[in-house]
């Protein structure tokens, strides 16, 4: 009867150890890789912002300098601005992927 008692008790131990070692290890690795926190995350969308921003203001000035150049039936500020405004979301996109592609594989090299 001693005998199951104490072999219960050294499991319990063991099942114990592993819990603590393994919050201990959380904790480590939150210690050395922090979350990023609110203002990470609002400079993160200030970022996204301009690169769709500048394009366009780029592709706007361009335009306007176009249509006093060469004066036609179709307006160039608007055209460009169009054409600002698709690469900004295309360079907008592309960077979002990127960063989407390294938060995965920095989550699937921690879970291992």
């Amino acid at each position: 009867m001693s005998d199951i008692s104490e072999n219960k008790s050294g499991n319990d131990q063991t099942v114990f150890s592993r819990e603590v070692g393994a919050k201990a290890d959380r904790k480590l690795h939150a210690r050395r890789n922090p979350t990023p926190g609110v203002w990470y995350g609002l400079g993160m969308i200030g970022l996204v912002g301009w690169s769709v921003v500048v394009p366009t203001l780029l592709g706007a000035a361009l335009g306007n300098w176009l249509d006093k150049q060469y004066y036609g039936n179709h307006s160039w500020t608007l055209s460009m601005l169009v054409v600002g405004l698709v690469i900004g979301c295309l360079n907008a996109w592309h960077w979002v992927v990127k960063e989407d592609r390294e938060m995965r594989e920095e989550q699937e090299n921690n879970d291992e």
